[in-house]
C-alpha cells in the first residue's frame, strides 16, 4: 500500500506499541515492522530497510526515530508529530508513575520474575524480524560479505557507527571504482536553529537539564543503552544524581514498555520533581524530530542516485547485521539455563509458526511463563 494513511490509524498502531514495545529498539523495530510492512502493508520490506538504514546514520534512539519515520512518509509533519508522540508518551507516562512512587518509598517493586520471560520471548520475536529483513537487504554476494564482516565486528565490540559508515563508504568507493564515473548529486547541509523561551520551569536546575539532555540527544548513536554511560558522567560526577539512582533508572527503562530514553523522565523526576521530568524528556527526544523531519526527505534522492543507492544498500545491510549482534549478545546474557531454553525455543515455534500472532502476546506470554518457571 502506498500513499498516505489516515492519522488516526497512526496513532492507534503506535500508541499500541508505545503499550506493548518491551525490550529495547531491535525488539521495537521488528514489532513495527510486523504492523507496518507485514499486516497492515503500508510499505514495502525494502522501503523499510531504507528507513530502518537511514535511522541508524544520525544520533538518537532508534527505534523512536523509526516511529518517526514512518509517521513522515505515511503521514507528513502530522504524521511525524503523531507517531513520535504516540510512540514515547505511554512509557513516558509509566516511567512518570515509577518515578513518583520511587520518590515517595524509595525502592522499586519486585519484577526480576517477569523480565526472567520477557527477555528469551523478545529475543524470539527480533529473529523473527531479522530473518526476512536478511533475505531483503543481502542483493549480492559482496553485500553478504560486508553483512558477516559488520556482524562479527559488532559481536567483537567495534563502535556501531564506524561500521554502518564504513560498510556504506567501502560499497560507494567500489561502485564509483566499477563504474568510474559519478553520479551527480545534491549536497544539502541542513541548519536547525532552536530557541527556548523564559517559562515557569526555566530555573537553574532545569536549564542545567535541558541543555545536559538535548547535547545527548544530539549526539548520542546507537542504542538507547549506550545513554547510561553518558548518564553516569554528565549527572552520577557532577553530583546531581547517585549511582542508584542511576541503576535503578536503567531497570526502569528495561521493564517499561517503549523506548530505553524514558528513562531520563525518571531521572528529571528524581532531581527536580515534575518540571524536571518535563524538561528532560523533552529535551532528549526533540534532536529525533529534528533529524527525521531533516534527512526523511532526502531519501528518495538517496534511492534514485546509483551510486547512493549503493551506498544505502550495504548500510541497511549493516543495520540488520548490528541488530543480530545485539540479539546475540542479549541470547548471552539471557538463555542461561533450561528455563530460559525452554522460553526461547517455545516464542520461537510460534513466531515462525504462527506469524498472525501479535507480537505482544508472544512477550506476555513469556513473562507469565516467566513468573511461573522462576517458581522452580
Amino acid at each position: 500500500m502506498e500513499g498516505k494513511v489516515n492519522l488516526k490509524e497512526l496513532a492507534k498502531v503506535f500508541a499500541k506499541l508505545g503499550i506493548i514495545g518491551f525490550g529495547g529498539p531491535a525488539a521495537h523495530i521488528a514489532m513495527m515492522r510486523n504492523e507496518v510492512v507485514v499486516k497492515r502493508k503500508w510499505m514495502s520490506e525494502q522501503h523499510f530497510l531504507d528507513l530502518l538504514g537511514a535511522t541508524n546514520l544520525i544520533p538518537g534512539p532508534n527505534s523512536t526515530e523509526m516511529a518517526i519515520h514512518i509517521g513522515y512518509d505515511k503521514g507528513g509533519w502530522k504524521g511525524l508529530l503523531i507517531t513520535g508522540l504516540c510512540f514515547i508518551l505511554p512509557a513516558v507516562f509509566i516511567t512518570g508513575i515509577f518515578a513518583l512512587l520511587y520518590r515517595q518509598y524509595g525502592q522499586l517493586p519486585e519484577v526480576q520474575p517477569f523480565i526472567y520471560g520477557i527477555k528469551p520471548a523478545i529475543i524470539a520475536v527480533i529473529i523473527g524480524a531479522i530473518y526476512p529483513l536478511t533475505r531483503k537487504s543481502v542483493k549480492s554476494l559482496f553485500l553478504g560479505t560486508i553483512g558477516i564482516v559488520v556482524l562479527l565486528a559488532a559481536i567483537f565490540g567495534v563502535n556501531e557507527i564506524y561500521l554502518m559508515f564504513g560498510a556504506g563508504l567501502l560499497t560507494l568507493a567500489v561502485y564509483y571504482f566499477q563504474n568510474r564515473k559519478a553520479d551527480t548529486f545534491q549536497s544539502i547541509v541542513p541548519f536547525a536553529f532552536l530557541q527556548f523561551t523564559q517559562t515557569t520551569f526555566w530555573t537553574a536546575t532545569n536549564a542545567q537539564l535541558f541543555w545536559t539532555f538535548l547535547k545527548i540527544g544530539s549526539i548520542l548513536y546507537g542504542s538507547g543503552y549506550v545513554l547510561f554511560a553518558f548518564l553516569d558522567t554528565e549527572l552520577v560526577a557532577t553530583g546531581l544524581l547517585t549511582r542508584q539512582q542511576l541503576m535503578d533508572a536503567i531497570a526502569v527503562g528495561q521493564f517499561t514498555p517503549g523506548p530505553v530514553f524514558s528513562s531520563v523522565t525518571f531521572i528529571g523526576y528524581q532531581i527536580n520533581g515534575l518540571s524536571g521530568a518535563i524538561i528532560s524528556t523533552i529535551a532528549i527526544f526533540l534532536p529525533s524530530f529534528v533529524f527525521v523531519a531533516l534527512l526523511n526527505p532526502l531519501m528518495k534522492k538517496l534511492r534514485n542516485s546509483k551510486g547512493l543507492s549503493a551506498f544505502l544498500d550495504a548500510v541497511n545491510v549493516a543495520s540488520v547485521a548490528i541488530i543480530a549482534a545485539v540479539c546475540f549478545e542479549m541470547g548471552k546474557e539471557t538463555i542461561t539455563d533450561w528455563r530460559t531454553i525452554l522460553i526461547a525455543v517455545v516464542s520461537g515455534i510460534i513466531v515462525f509458526k504462527f506469524k498472525k500472532i501479535n507480537s505482544a502476546f508472544i512477550v506476555l506470554g513469556g513473562s507469565l511463563l516467566g513468573y511461573l518457571l522462576f517458581q522452580f
